[in-house]
């Protein structure tokens, strides 16, 4: 059993690979790992196409530079948690996919990614690290791409948090804040997030920002959770 557990994360992580390959743009000096930044064309000739081609659920890609964190981003608004324990191609997965949340969509103000926090240090395990300052210093970008644009997000906090109870009061449910387009409740959001943060990056964001929301599994507590919030820089977009 053990060794079929290895044998699937590693025809997993297989897979994974091969999708960057897809990616990768004919460029000598072009990066081997990181996926390109998108030309202000259109999504047709977004280095993610090909991606989008084989599973229409894709929907973008997330990266942290100098970290195993380098993987697509499913969508699937009908059943939110659909690559929860599936693949890319919709196999059976122990890791799944990084996932958009349900309510989510393109330019809705605050995009919510979950990933598994896998022992192996896989998928979202990483940003567990950010409860430590020195990590948030050496690794403040995270970058998410979709085919209408790319995007460099600078990390505003890090925080543990928790699934909480529907009867519990009193308490921030960061995954209920994806559409922030009303000022009122950005400025909510922006202000629970950062009396939960561990510490103080110095980044601040301020209602028309657009935000990237990191969530994954931390055994802190019943049904904890470790979330990681970041701004987006000014990119180019597409169209």
């Amino acid at each position: 059993m053990v060794y079929g557990i290895i044998s699937q994360a590693h025809r997993e992580q297989d897979n994974f690979e091969r999708l960057k390959e897809t990616i990768k743009q004919p460029s000598a000096a072009s990066d081997p790992v990181q996926p390109q930044e998108p030309s202000e064309t259109d999504a047709a000739s977004s280095p993610y196409a090909a991606l989008k081609e084989q599973n229409p659920d894709f929907f973008g890609w997330i990266s942290i530079e100098g970290t195993e964190l380098n993987y697509p981003v499913m969508h699937t608004p009908k059943n939110g948690e659909y690559y929860l324990r599936r693949d890319f191609d919709g196999k059976d997965s122990q890791n799944g996919v990084p996932f958009l949340s349900a309510s989510c969509y393109e330019g809705c103000g605050n995009y919510l990614i979950y990933g598994h926090n896998m022992k192996n240090g896989s998928m979202f395990a990483t940003l567990l690290s950010y409860a430590d300052r020195a990590y948030w210093e050496e690794h403040p970008i995270i970058r998410f791409d979709t085919l209408a644009a790319s995007g460099e997000y600078k990390v505003l906090a890090a925080f543990y948090s928790e699934a909480y109870p529907q009867d519990a009061e009193g308490v921030f449910r960061y995954y209920q804040y994806t559409d922030v387009s009303d000022a009122s409740v950005f400025e909510d959001y922006v202000d629970q997030v950062q009396k939960a943060a561990l510490y103080d990056t110095g980044v601040i964001a301020v209602y028309g920002d657009e935000l990237l929301t990191l969530s994954t599994c931390s055994y802190h507590t019943k049904n904890g959770r470790f979330v990681v919030v970041a701004r987006k820089e000014e990119s180019p977009q597409l169209g």
